[in-house]
């Protein structure tokens, strides 16, 4: 299994103008591929007169699931150039919609290739993307007394709190790779002095 893969950051548009064409890239997070086609579905209502809405998109943390239309550029010039700019950036769960407006001088297959491809990549570089890691999730508990200063002690360790819920004691949902999960067990030990518990509770994958 994946230990950590790359996504988009956010949904986001990239515009460039290439020899008369306009390339309007749209990048967006896709958990699922029902999600990426809800993507290109919207792309396509918002540019009802683009010349063309050529997509690509990458699911699942092993990139396994991935699609591309050049969407009536000749074959093979627009939907795969973007899919490889995806897939060789380890780029996952992410789709990305490139929409042209045609300006009248033709590019060239290779043209073609450059521009739609390039459009992806100069999207991924302003838009940028966030690692994405497979954690062993944790729940930590502890009294109310010690709760503040572990917190701090966690934060300060580099350990990124998902939740901190209250109640008769105080519980701190965190992620921890699974190789380090018996150091940080040690770790919490110490710390607390013995007081506090810790439970595993499956694993996730987690932007860091």
């Amino acid at each position: 299994m994946v230990d950590r893969y790359l996504a988009v950051a956010r949904a986001g548009v990239h515009e460039s103008e290439i020899k008369r064409s306009r390339f309007l890239c749209t990048l967006a997070p896709a958990a699922d591929e029902e999600a990426a086609q809800a993507v290109i579905r919207d792309v396509r209502r918002a540019h009802p007169t683009a010349s063309h809405n050529c997509f690509a998109y990458v699911i699942g943390p092993d990139g396994r699931l991935h699609r591309a239309s050049d969407d009536g550029e000749p074959g093979g010039t627009a939907g795969t150039p973007m899919l490889q700019v995806l897939l060789g950036r380890e780029v996952r769960d992410t789709v990305a919609v490139v929409t042209r407006y045609y300006g009248g001088v033709q590019l060239g297959a290779g043209g073609l290739a450059r521009a739609y491809g390039g459009a992806v990549s100069a999207a991924l570089d302003e838009i940028g993307t966030v690692e994405r890691r497979r954690l062993t999730l944790l729940a930590v508990t502890v009294d109310h007394a010690r709760a503040g200063r572990l917190e701090n002690d966690l934060r300060s360790a580099g350990h990124v709190l998902r939740d901190v819920r209250y109640g008769a004691e105080v519980t701190l949902a965190l992620g921890v790779p699974e190789g380090e999960v018996a150091a940080f067990t040690s770790w919490l030990a110490d710390v607390t002095s013995g007081a506090a518990g810790c439970q595993a509770q499956g694993s996730a994958y987690v932007d860091v």
